[in-house]
C-alpha cells in the first residue's frame, strides 16, 4: 500500500478488485450530487450510478478489464481510479502500449483534500512500474474547462477533443 502525506492528513492507496465496485458505485454517486450541487448535470449526468443498470455494468467491465485502486484517509474509502492497457471505446488507442486513466473520482466528503492528485502520482507511479511512459485519460471538457484545467495542473497535456452526442471531451496524456 503506498501512502501519500498532506500535511497531517495520510491518503494510503491500495489495489482494488471487484469486492470494492459497491464502493467505487458510492463515490461515484457522491460525486454526481456534488456536481449536480454545483450546477454541473452533463458531466455524469443527474441520476445515482449504482440505480442504473447500464452504468453498474460499465463499472464492473472497467474494474474486470484493468486495475482499480483505492485512496483511503482514516481507512474510509475517498477515491478512486482504475488504469487499463487502453481507453474508453470512443477514444482511439495509441500507437505505442499505454495505461489509461478510468474512473477518477473523489468521494464528495473528500474534496479538496487532494485525493485525485495522489491517485494521479499513483498512476505515474504505476506506468513507471510497468516499463511503460505514456499515461492517458479523457475527461469532461464543458464547465470552462476546469476538469482539463486540473488534468494540466497534474502535468497532463491536451492532445485531441472529441463529443460523444452532446458530451464534450478532451484526451490528455502525459509522458512518463
Amino acid at each position: 500500500m503506498a501512502a501519500t502525506s498532506l500535511g497531517r492528513m495520510e491518503i494510503k492507496v491500495r489495489k482494488g478488485g471487484a469486492d470494492d465496485v459497491p464502493a467505487i458505485l458510492a463515490m461515484l454517486d457522491s460525486a454526481v450530487v456534488w456536481l449536480n450541487g454545483k450546477g454541473i448535470t452533463q458531466q455524469w449526468g443527474t441520476e445515482p450510478w449504482s440505480t442504473s443498470a447500464k452504468a453498474v455494468a460499465l463499472v464492473e467491465k472497467i474494474v474486470a478489464e484493468g486495475t482499480p485502486w483505492i485512496a483511503e484517509i482514516d481507512g474510509e474509502p475517498a477515491g478512486t481510479v482504475t488504469l487499463t492497457p487502453h481507453p474508453a471505446p470512443y477514444v482511439a488507442p495509441a500507437d505505442e502500449p499505454e495505461v489509461y486513466v478510468h474512473l477518477l473520482v473523489t468521494d464528495s466528503r473528500f474534496h479538496g483534500r487532494g485525493v485525485g492528485a495522489a491517485l494521479l502520482a499513483h498512476s505515474v507511479a504505476e506506468t513507471r512500474r510497468q516499463g511503460l511512459s505514456l499515461l492517458r485519460v479523457d475527461c469532461f471538457a464543458g464547465s470552462e474547462g476546469r476538469l482539463v484545467a486540473f488534468y494540466e495542473s497534474q502535468g497532463f497535456t491536451r492532445t485531441e477533443s472529441f463529443t460523444v452526442g452532446e458530451w464534450p471531451g478532451q484526451v490528455l496524456e502525459q509522458r512518463v
